[in-house]
């Protein structure tokens, strides 16, 4: 399944991004191209993640998370800032963001502290909760609002799956909800997306702009579409085309019957997931799962949700799809995270070969 969405994924945007690849940089599979370099690289990561034993994960998670909120807080000081944002480090001709290489070991961490929560002391409880707030305190400040919700929610869930007290969990929710709006309140542009949001006709050459076209290339699919390749939204119409907005182009060319079957597929993928975690021999490997799942199943529904008008404007690309190394990288390592759960929860995983004592030799 995560190959086949890795091919559809190629497919997708190779058709989004050729037209203006190619009167942008006289190169239609320039953004094609460069997506296989970061495909390769990543499958070397899932492969990595599915030939790691999850104990060892565990043991990483702290290291990896306080690096990536080390970065996370240094794209503040010396960050490239893109449309108001500062998201992204610039290391040569690498660009990294840190709120997306950081997501596995928000879930990793997450799985040791809630897999655990009763039977660790507070103070535990304060730090690693303390570390993920300031997390989400550093992805909005960039600011970078449907991340930091992400992120929260995905954590929330995680904690729901671990059985923490329903005050506890209500109380999370309540401030989780309070920092959302009181971000949206600061930021302008944030405001400005609620708004348009909930009637982008008012201003649709301005800030419903986005959304407007995304409903309008959803709207002329139909129920069967344009074809593979002929969506005309795609040629200087629709922004993001490539990113944020990519299904709006999958939606036009493969129409009603298209979004349908990937859809179904999303559900799928969310079955097999759950089923994994429900097959799991510990709290610390199902969390895990159900944290692998829920990240790449949720992200993808709030994308379309998006694309779609059924969520204000945000800037998550959709997994295994949208152009962008970071997001690719960090969604591959997941699933080869989810796969190596089931290899050890069906005990298929190959396990690593002891070093021979001297009394054995």
């Amino acid at each position: 399944m995560v190959a086949l969405w890795s091919v559809i994924g190629l497919l997708v945007l190779t058709s989004a991004s050729w037209w203006v690849a190619e009167r942008e940089m006289g190169d239609g599979a320039f953004y094609l191209k460069r997506q296989l370099v970061w495909m390769a690289a990543s499958w070397g990561l899932l492969w990595l993640g599915l030939r790691t034993s999850l104990r060892r994960w565990l043991h990483l998670a702290p290291l990896g998370l306080w690096v990536g909120i080390v970065l996370v807080a240094a794209t503040l000081v010396m960050g490239s800032t893109v449309n108001g944002a500062s998201r992204w480090l610039v290391l040569g001709p690498v660009q990294l963001q840190p709120s997306e290489l950081v997501k596995p070991f928000v879930v990793l961490q997450g799985a040791a502290l809630f897999a655990h929560w009763k039977r660790i002391g507070n103070d535990q409880k304060l730090l690693w909760l303390g570390a993920f707030g300031a997390l989400i305190l550093l992805i909005l400040k960039q600011p970078n609002l449907s991340t930091a919700a992400l992120s929260g929610l995905l954590l929330w869930l995680m904690a729901l799956a671990g059985g923490l007290s329903l005050p506890m969990l209500l109380g999370a929710a309540g401030a989780g909800g309070l920092l959302g709006s009181a971000s949206i309140m600061i930021n302008e542009y944030q405001r400005l997306r609620v708004v348009s949001f909930l009637d982008p006709w008012r201003d649709a050459q301005g800030d419903g702009y986005q959304l407007v076209q995304s409903l309008m290339a959803i709207g002329s699919g139909g129920f069967l579409g344009e074809g593979f390749g002929l969506s005309t939204q795609k040629l200087q119409y629709l922004p993001i085309q490539s990113t944020d907005f990519i299904f709006a182009v999958f939606a036009e060319e493969f129409g009603f019957v298209g979004s349908l079957v990937l859809l179904l597929f999303l559900l799928l993928f969310g079955f097999v997931g759950l089923r994994v975690a429900l097959s799991c021999r510990s709290n610390q490997q199902r969390l895990i799962a159900i944290g692998c799942t829920t990240l790449l199943v949720g992200q993808s529904i709030l994308n379309i949700a998006v694309a779609s008008g059924a969520m204000p404007t945000t800037g998550l690309p959709l997994p295994l799809i949208s152009y962008g190394g970071n997001s690719l990288m960090a969604s591959l390592l997941i699933c080869g995270l989810l796969i190596r759960c089931s290899l050890e929860a069906g005990g298929l995983a190959p396990t690593p070969r002891r070093r021979r004592t001297a009394a054995a030799r």
